[in-house]
Order: C-alpha cells, then sequence, then structure tokens
C-alpha cells in the first residue's frame, strides 16, 4: 500500500488552475523530488496531498485513508511535514524545538519520555547539531537553523517525510548531507518527498522525480528514464548537457534556452 496517494487533485484560485488532475505514488523505500519552475504549483500540490488545502476536485489517501478522515494528530504520526515558511513564535533552545517532532506521540519540551529523548537525540546527531542544544534560535544562522527543523521532522520517526525545499538554505556541504540524511531514510524503509532545486542533487540522490509545469505533473521516473536536454528545456528552459553513466545522471547547465 502507498505511503501517500494523489488521485487526479485540482485547485483553482479565480479561474486559474494551480494545480490540475495531479496524481503521484510515494512507496516505502523511495526518496521522491518534486522539481518544477517557480510558481508551477509545487507547495500548492503538497498542502493538498496532505489535507492543508482542501482540493476542488481529487482525493489524497494516506496509509489508505482519506486525509479527510484523519484528525492532526494521526496525520502527523503518519507524516513528518517540513514546509517552506518555517516561523518560529519566540526564540526557544535547538533541543525544545527538536522536541515538537514528538507533539503527535503526546511529548512535550521538558516532559520526554525514554523514547522520545532517544529519537530527539538521534535527529540532533543526524543533522550535526551536538553542541547547539541549548543555544537560542535567534542566534542561529539561516542554515542552522534549517538543519533545526529538519532535525524536527526527523525526531517524528514517521513512516513519511515531505519536506518543501529543505536545502535551499544550505551550504553546498550540508545540502549533500540533508540529502544523505533522506537516502538513509529511505533505506530504512520510511519515504521522503522533497522539493529541490538543484537539479543535479534531484538527478544524484532521487529515486523517483515527479517533473510539474504549470500546475500539472508533466512527467514522472526515475532521474535515469527522465533527465533528458529536450525535458529540461520544455519544462525550466535551460541549455542542459545529460550525461548517463552507468546509473547516474549528471547535469551540465549552461543558462537560459
Amino acid at each position: 500500500m502507498s505511503l501517500l496517494r494523489a488521485e487526479v487533485l485540482s485547485y483553482a484560485v479565480e479561474d486559474r488552475h494551480l494545480v490540475a488532475d495531479a496524481s503521484f505514488d510515494l512507496e516505502r523505500g523511495m526518496v521522491t523530488a518534486l522539481i518544477g519552475p517557480n510558481g508551477s504549483g509545487k507547495t500548492t500540490l503538497l498542502r493538498l496531498a496532505l489535507g492543508l488545502l482542501a482540493a476542488d476536485d481529487g482525493t489524497a489517501l494516506i496509509d489508505g485513508l482519506s486525509v479527510t478522515e484523519l484528525t492532526p494528530v494521526a496525520r502527523a504520526r503518519q507524516i513528518a511535514y517540513l514546509p517552506q515558511m518555517r516561523p518560529l513564535v519566540w526564540p526557544q533552545p535547538v533541543r525544545d524545538i527538536v522536541a515538537l517532532g514528538r507533539f503527535a506521540y503526546g511529548a512535550a519540551p521538558g516532559r520526554l519520555s525514554a523514547t522520545d529523548s532517544a529519537a530527539v537525540n538521534q535527529a540532533i546527531a543526524s543533522c550535526s547539531l551536538e553542541g547547539f542544544e541549548e543555544r537560542a534560535a535567534d542566534t542561529l544562522s539561516g542554515g542552522e537553523l534549517s538543519r533545526v527543523h529538519l532535525a524536527r521532522a526527523l525526531a517524528g520517526e514517521t513512516p513519511l517525510i515531505v519536506a518543501d525545499e529543505p536545502v535551499a538554505a544550505l551550504d553546498p556541504r550540508f545540502q549533500h548531507e540533508a540529502m544523505r540524511i533522506f537516502r538513509k531514510v529511505a533505506a530504512e524503509g520510511r519515504g521522503v518527498l522533497t522539493v529541490v532545486h538543484d537539479l543535479a542533487l534531484a538527478a544524484r540522490y532521487a529515486d523517483h522525480v515527479l517533473w510539474m509545469k504549470e500546475g500539472r505533473i508533466v512527467a514522472e521516473g526515475s532521474p535515469l528514464d527522465t533527465f533528458s536536454t529536450d525535458r529540461l528545456d520544455a519544462v525550466f528552459g535551460v541549455n542542459a548537457e545529460v550525461r548517463r553513466e552507468g546509473s547516474a545522471v549528471r547535469l551540465d547547465i549552461s543558462g537560459p534556452a
């Protein structure tokens, strides 16, 4: 059974379709990258699939149940969602922010079970945040704070992680580290859906790629099957050389088409 299935989801604002007839399945053991130009509907599609936005048409199923049938707590135990915008109300310590990932299990900062503490500690280690536990959020750089939010998502130990541009503020090293964390999550039998703007990262780390343009999923499949010079031109409007080296794909984007 799919972890998350979207079936012909559609959503329009003032007669303009932000998402139209979008369908996909997310499976265990896979990293799926959602790619497309700015304004192509990626964030809207994520919100529709998670039931955070009511679709005009279509359905979304989480572990076989309609998202409309799940309570927020039940959904949070199935999916950790890392949105593009991650505001903090006050400058909490890093450990308390990461501990919010255990909220769906009844945990709260300062009131963690042994299981909760172990999950928080593991998430902090995975994101190379040891030594930051007592730092206030407002003393962190943008990249450090992005790693804290990623750790929060990991702490939930959910079957699926859905992340909207999780590496946008990270330096090159931690961009790769974050994608490697997603690969590890998939290797554990869980699933990941992530919006990625760096196409080289998507080609290198994703098992499956969803291509969006103007609100529609226009292609999907493995990086090897879907990355091509013509498609990069048609979807992103860029000139690119695509090289296949065994099972790997290498990109050289030279500029606008």
